[in-house]
């Protein structure tokens, strides 16, 4: 199986203070990986510094082979990577329709509009709602609209924080 994400020795926090130490970690193709511990021994924190929203300090990371070692966050979903944040993962003064369009920046509009109606028929619950502010949405919706906006840049590799923050068990 093909190596998807590798990381070897990656070390971060935040600013000065240090919260990963020297982890490893290998991602193969049509794998699921979930990281599990308490709460506060750097599980966000270790997804964000591959995202390069952390501090960075040292190690190596690769993707599909390619190093992408303290790349931006938007070089890395042009790439096809996606990030959905546990918190702070929508744009609140915007609509729904709005927020989807983000996740489609680098997109025609017609893709963007197939991407949307494909996003709808997953999450219906935030179809019925386009025009609503998405600070309207309950928490679940938010959640809903968070991964769907994800989605919108078709990427072939996700890292999600708390992904079923705030969704019903349906969901």
């Amino acid at each position: 199986m093909e190596k998807i994400l590798e990381i070897k020795k990656l070390s971060g926090g935040y600013d000065s203070i240090q919260i990963l130490n020297g982890i490893d970690l290998t991602v193969y193709e049509n794998e699921f990986v979930t990281i599990i511990g308490p709460n506060g021994c750097g599980k966000s924190t270790f997804i964000k510094v591959i995202f390069g929203i952390a501090t960075f300090y040292e190690g190596k990371i690769n993707y599909k082979n390619q190093d992408i070692t303290g790349m931006r966050a938007d070089n890395l979903v042009k790439k096809g990577m996606g990030y959905v944040p546990q918190t702070e993962n929508i744009f609140p003064s915007l609509t729904v329709e709005e927020n989807l369009q983000m996740g489609g920046l680098n997109l025609n509009k017609i893709e963007i509009e197939e991407r949307i109606e494909k996003v709808y028929d997953i999450f219906p619950n935030i179809k019925q709602k386009p025009y609503h502010l998405a600070e309207s949405l309950s928490g679940g919706e938010r959640q809903m609209l968070a991964i769907s906006r994800v989605l919108i840049s078709n990427p072939s590799f996700i890292m999600f924080d708390e992904p079923t923050a705030a969704l019903s068990p349906k969901f």
